[in-house]
């Protein structure tokens, strides 16, 4: 039989029922996007014109601040101008396709992060063989098996979703379209829909998550032979992308790995993840990085001097 749906549109109940709060809450979600726009933004061109800049770990970080930017950008904009509106609805299509890129660019950054582990483990624990492993046809192979590992999670997610019948009640208790909060919406039975979620989406980031804590762990075992110079930048290097990992894959754990349950605290885990981290990640990597700051340094500020000193001779 086909799938009953009545439901054309879903009303989202937004993030903060505070009228009083609203305005405050505007101006903080405008401000944080704007910075997570720029900041992704500026890593993005300082990657590209800098001639500092051309390892495999910055070609991956240009990427992953890509897909920030457009994680960021397909639910931080909705969220921002519903809380000016009464009654915030989604079309049916409208919240399935935010559902499908929600989790294409998601389980692409988890990917993402997973290969950059996998380039600095060669990196400091194989480097005579670094340049001969990670050429650019394989780091452009990485990048691509990243973008399809996501397409491919995110079909299958959405699928598990659209099959489901929607006869009402249509109110999600959610600033943006997610699988939790549909499926407590669906007109049947979901348990075994819940479970192939956690399948899908839980267990790919646990499965990467423990990869990366494995990953860098024999990283640091491998640092004792170091010198104290060499393991200082390995080691502020590994710090950053740890850091990211836990900030990022800490909430989705929480999220997804998991019974098809909606609780309370999910509405600010999912601002963590979806806003916070793609806002943190830029800093993170820049504060962290002396070759990135060294880079953006003569690129944006010693370029346009000498271009200025050159013009005047």
């Amino acid at each position: 039989m086909e799938p009953t749906q009545n439901v054309t549109e879903f009303i989202l109940l937004g993030l903060c029922h505070n009228e009083m709060l609203q305005p405050v809450c505007f101006v903080f979600f405008v401000l944080l996007y704007i910075a997570t726009v720029l900041g992704n933004l500026l890593i993005i061109v300082t990657v590209k014109n800098s001639q500092y800049l051309k390892s495999p770990m910055y070609f991956f970080l240009s990427y992953l601040s890509f897909v920030d930017m457009c994680f960021s950008s397909l639910t931080a904009p909705k969220l921002i101008a519903d809380f000016f509106v009464e009654r915030k609805t989604i079309s049916f299509d409208g919240c399935i396709a935010q559902l499908f890129v929600v989790h294409f660019f998601g389980c692409t950054e988890i990917f993402l992060l997973t290969v950059m582990a996998y380039d600095r483990y060669i990196a400091i624990c194989k480097p005579l063989h670094y340049t001969t492993i990670m050429t650019g046809c394989v780091c452009g192979s990485l990048v691509m098996a990243s973008w399809v590992g996501g397409f491919v999670h995110s079909i299958v997610q959405t699928l598990l979703t659209i099959q489901l019948p929607f006869c009402g009640p249509n109110k999600i208790d959610h600033y943006f379209c997610d699988v939790h909060p549909l499926l407590k919406l669906a007109c049947t039975d979901t348990y075994l829909v819940g479970v192939m979620v956690i399948v899908n989406s839980g267990m790919i980031s646990l499965i990467c998550f423990v990869v990366l804590v494995v990953s860098y762990v024999i990283i640091l075992v491998s640092l004792r032979t170091r010198s104290s110079e060499g393991r200082r930048k390995a080691l502020s290097t590994c710090t950053s992308h740890v850091a990211v990992v836990i900030i990022f894959f800490g909430p989705l754990i929480f999220m997804y790995l998991r019974p098809s349950t909606t609780f309370s605290e999910d509405k600010m885990v999912t601002v963590f993840y979806t806003i916070i981290t793609p806002l943190l990640n830029p800093l993170i990597y820049t504060l962290r990085n002396e070759e990135v700051k060294n880079a953006m340094r003569k690129l944006w500020i010693l370029g346009p001097f000498y271009s200025m000193s050159s013009s005047t001779i």
